[in-house]
């Protein structure tokens, strides 16, 4: 159900995208990503306590203790309140003062930064208040729900769009504003459903100490991550604007959107099985919980690359298609941010399995020291002059380096077998991506224009999934499909 949303998702994701670029033109989107980015930096507590509120409730829920998962829950809704007019303080003073002293912000456009600004900080307030219902819908794993509310988000940013065209006023101010009313909608749906539905999200005073400290304990260390990640993904940006100008911020923008449409078909997948990781790990089925672990990695990667290669092969054709004149950079920012995603599809299981322990002390420190790095060696390379891709691909060699170490971590720390890991899924994901990739290359170079394209997409799609099938699925994997599909078909008659 997640999957199959994610298309009508995608193509509206892709649609606004080209319609917003259009109207605002490529130097008030990239200032627009370039300031809104800004906040974000200072809710770096938000990815700590998202990962601490979602591993307490599944846990909570796998070992059927509903009371402390309601405890949970409003312990989280108090911190995130706090997070809340944390992140107002500092946008107001410090962000306030980097956005009008140092920010390379066009000549007349400073007035219309500053209103983007104050709507950025609204909008990420609401979207932090929305973390705990969020939390317990993918906690109970009600994924019916889940993709109905993407979809509604998904037809407001639709609406988004033809406001925005028909308004006579800034259309940057007015696109700000308006991304904040639909986050303001979205947060009242969220709201009512839980309300309505569980009575684990209906707050209650919680003066359980004991369970605070071991909350805030998880967080503590995971605000190593957030720090890393949102400074790396918003710090790379501002060197960026600091180096070049907002055009290649834009450039890096429509990048990221695109890869966000393409990976959000996994990202949908891993929200499926995270519950059911932590939930096994918590009931003590370790060996179902390690075969889980593997399963997921490699069909993350498997639906991935069904859409990557023939995205990332055709990436200029399909720009020129979709928006016709983009910025410089777009096409190489694009391709080497798919090729992120997919040390992402893989690793996100692996680091799902390390929250579900709880122990999270040594991986964060080390893994926040591999991501953080890449904003002092992005700012060594940028000041040598070299051009701003080099960015992204100091980021892929972190990761790369970065993933290899957590296999050998997960060794030591839940007995993973390296072997088996080498064997079930590296194994297939190798011999499938040089084979397809082989193949639909050299299609590419034997056509040229739109037969090119939909041949290309054609075959790399129906050769991944005959591969898939026969070289990277067990046996027994290949029999549930096929029982699925009769199961289908049976219900059809």
């Amino acid at each position: 159900m997640l999957y199959f949303r994610q298309i009508l998702i995608m193509l509206v994701s892709l649609y606004t995208v080209r319609v917003v670029l259009k109207t605002l033109g490529a130097e008030d989107y990239g200032i627009y990503n370039v300031v809104a980015g800004v906040v974000v930096l200072f809710s770096f507590l938000n990815g700590a306590m998202t990962g601490a509120t979602q591993r307490f409730l599944n846990y909570a829920l796998g070992q059927n203790n509903t009371e402390e998962a309601r405890d949970v829950y409003s312990l989280s809704f108090m911190l995130y309140v706090f997070i809340s007019l944390l992140v107002i303080i500092l946008a107001e003073t410090i962000g306030l003062w980097f956005l009008q002293t140092r920010l390379n912000i066009p000549t007349g456009r400073k007035d219309a930064a500053f209103a983007v600004y104050q709507f950025s900080i609204a909008a990420t307030v609401t979207g932090l208040l929305r973390v705990p219902y969020h939390a317990v819908i993918i906690a109970y794993e009600r994924m019916s729900f889940f993709a109905l509310a993407s979809v509604i988000e998904s037809l407001l940013k639709l609406g988004t769009v033809f406001l925005l065209a028909a308004v006579r006023f800034d259309s940057l101010v007015i696109y700000a504003f308006l991304v904040f009313a639909s986050g303001i909608i979205i947060f009242f749906i969220y709201k009512f459903y839980c309300n309505r539905t569980f009575e684990t999200a209906r707050f209650r005073y919680c003066g359980d100490r004991t369970l605070l400290r071991r909350l805030v304990g998880f967080s503590g260390w995971s605000i190593f991550g957030g720090i890393a990640y949102i400074g790396r993904a918003q710090g790379t940006n501002i060197l960026i604007n600091i180096f070049t100008d907002v055009t290649v911020n834009a450039a890096m923008a429509i990048a990221t959107q695109v890869n966000s449409a393409v990976y959000s078909f996994v990202a949908n997948f891993q929200t499926a099985f995270n519950p059911q990781i932590i939930k096994s790990y918590a009931a003590g089925d370790l060996v179902y919980f390690k075969r889980l672990l593997s399963q997921t990695s490699k069909i993350s990667f498997y639906l991935l690359f069904i859409l990557f290669l023939p995205v990332y092969i055709n990436a200029e054709f399909i720009l020129k298609l979709w928006l016709k004149d983009t910025p410089e950079y777009t096409v190489i920012f694009m391709r080497l941010i798919l090729i992120l995603s997919l040390t992402d599809a893989v690793s996100g299981p692996l680091w799902m399995s390390i929250q579900a322990t709880g122990d999270i002390k040594k991986y964060q420190i080390i893994v926040s020291c591999f991501i953080f790095v890449n904003l002092p060696l992005s700012l060594l390379f940028l000041m040598r002059g070299f051009s701003p891709e080099w960015v992204l691909i100091i980021r892929i060699c972190l990761e790369i380096a970065k993933l290899i170490w957590l296999i050998f971590y997960l060794r030591e720390k839940i007995n993973l077998p390296i072997r088996a890991l080498l064997t079930n899924v590296f194994a297939p994901i190798a011999i499938i991506s040089v084979i397809s990739g082989g193949v639909t290359i050299y299609m590419y170079y034997l056509f040229s224009g739109i037969p090119r394209f939909l041949i290309t997409c054609s075959v790399s799609v129906i050769l991944n999934c005959l591969l898939i099938y026969f070289a990277g699925l067990h046996a027994d994997e290949r029999y549930f499909i096929k029982q699925k599909i009769r199961r289908l078909l049976q219900i059809r008659e």
